[in-house]
């Protein structure tokens, strides 16, 4: 089956009003996130360079241990998609009541730990010295809020995945609001100051935490509310792999902010130039991640109703509708680059390298949403483990090995990371590509080949 014979098909506009009812919500939810992450940087910009820097390097530890919430939430959706498409309502409710408790338990755990270890991992890195007294504080309040977080990731999924995804974009909308008015209110009016980064985000996933419990709550009758462990070692089995290709992402993103540490010029400003340049390169990696997550769900809807063909197909109108978002919003960035650098940092240095960063690494972005978005119907069919041995090949295999030669052992500047970066995007857009086409994630979940 090729592209001409998919778009020739009669329901064409079918694939695209479903998958468009998904990606909508979801680029929006993607919207407010890329709000509360640029706010934080902006934040950070105008108390220093050195919290700007600080701020970026804590963060990536926070997406670590945010990682088995998303790990299990690629498991729920994927489970929880299927039960809600078949008409099971008594096994679609263990099966959310199951995962709520699972995840509530992983995030107490998690955040506990990450209390105890983020300032011996701090005050481990080869990150520099005046920034170590800097990180601890805001990344023990981040571990705090973990929970929340947790129980807020979760139940989005579950909503999405019972196609309420409205409701878990109004859950977001007040989490957004709360978070950027807290942001102001807490580090420019009270003594809490740079930490009021972190507490803003506990205090707003808190409420929408709560929002999402209430919602989620409706979709599980009374009588159902029962520990199922078969549903919870199904959401294992596809989330590990899942939650290890995050882990190794995030481990590379550290590997990276290292690897620029080592610079011997200005390298406290090429950190903040890099935090800020990830910021706004969101604007363009979000919608990915949206279009990613309709796919998940619009692939275990399908599968779910046994309409293999239609999985397929919806698949590849879903990657095309999120990569054509992504070049538009790409363009408008480079369009704007220095100016959105300008206004995230008051520093000649940041700004001007922040913006070279945007114009190499808006090259990949069409790439990065090919991957990303047809990963999202991989991990929604189940077929994580494909997705983990492609991320690691390009991450670890191509990505990080590569900085390491060019910067460390050649000596080359930080632009070097920005167009290995890009050279590995095009490697996993090429080998997911191929794990698509070839359709075996289908068969491997049981169903007959197309």
């Amino acid at each position: 089956m090729n592209l001409a014979k998919i778009f020739q098909e009669k329901d064409i506009r079918n694939f695209i009003s479903e998958s468009w009812a998904v990606s909508a919500p979801m680029t929006l939810i993607m919207v407010f996130d890329f709000l509360i992450g640029i706010t934080d940087i902006y934040i950070a910009g105008k108390i220093s360079k050195e919290i700007q820097a600080v701020y970026g390097f804590v963060i990536q530890i926070y997406f670590v241990f945010i990682i088995i919430a998303n790990a299990l939430t690629t498991g729920t959706v994927s489970v929880i998609s299927r039960l809600f498409s078949s008409g099971d309502k008594a096994e679609l409710g263990k099966a959310i009541f199951s995962t709520v408790v699972v995840t509530t338990a992983a995030g107490f755990l998690f955040g506990i730990l990450g209390i105890i270890l983020t300032p011996g991992l701090i005050n481990f890195v080869n990150i520099p010295q005046n920034l170590k007294p800097l990180g601890i504080p805001l990344a023990q309040i981040y571990a705090a809020g973990l929970i929340f977080h947790y129980i807020l990731i979760n139940t989005n999924g579950v909503l999405r995945s019972c196609k309420k995804v409205r409701l878990s974009l109004e859950t977001m909308a007040i989490v957004c609001a709360c978070n950027i008015c807290l942001n102001f209110l807490l580090v420019f009016a009270t003594p809490a100051g740079y930490r009021g980064i972190a507490i803003s985000t506990a205090v707003s996933v808190l409420a929408g935490c709560m929002l999402n419990l209430r919602h989620t709550r409706l979709l599980v009758p009374s009588w159902a509310m029962t520990f199922a462990g078969k549903c919870v070692r199904e959401i294992f089995r596809i989330g590990w792999p899942f939650g290890l290709s995050q882990a190794l992402w995030q481990l590379h993103s550290m590997a990276l902010y290292l690897i620029l540490s080592s610079l011997p010029r200005k390298s406290v400003e090429i950190l903040a130039a890099f935090s800020t340049g990830i910021r706004i390169e969101s604007a363009a990696f979000l919608p990915a991640i949206a279009f990613h997550m309709a796919n998940a769900v619009i692939i275990g809807n399908l599968i779910g109703e046994k309409r293999r063909a239609n999985a397929f197909r919806a698949g590849i109108v879903t990657a095309l509708m999120g990569i054509s978002i992504v070049i538009v919003i790409a363009l408008l960035v480079v369009m704007v680059a220095p100016r959105l650098a300008s206004v995230l940092s008051d520093n000649p240095v940041v700004v001007r390298e922040a913006t070279t960063y945007l114009y190499i690494n808006m090259l990949g972005e069409p790439f990065m949403a090919l991957w990303v978005i047809l990963a999202g119907a991989l991990s929604g069919a189940g077929d994580t483990r494909s997705m983990m041995f492609i991320i690691t090949a390009s991450t670890w295999l191509v990505r990080v090995p590569l900085c390491y030669l060019f910067v460390v052992v050649l000596g080359f500047e930080a632009h070097a990371v920005w167009w290995t970066m890009n050279l590995s995007q095009f490697l996993a857009a090429m080998l997911m590509l191929r794990r698509y086409m070839g359709r075996k994630w289908l068969v491997d979940r049981g169903v007959t080949e197309v």
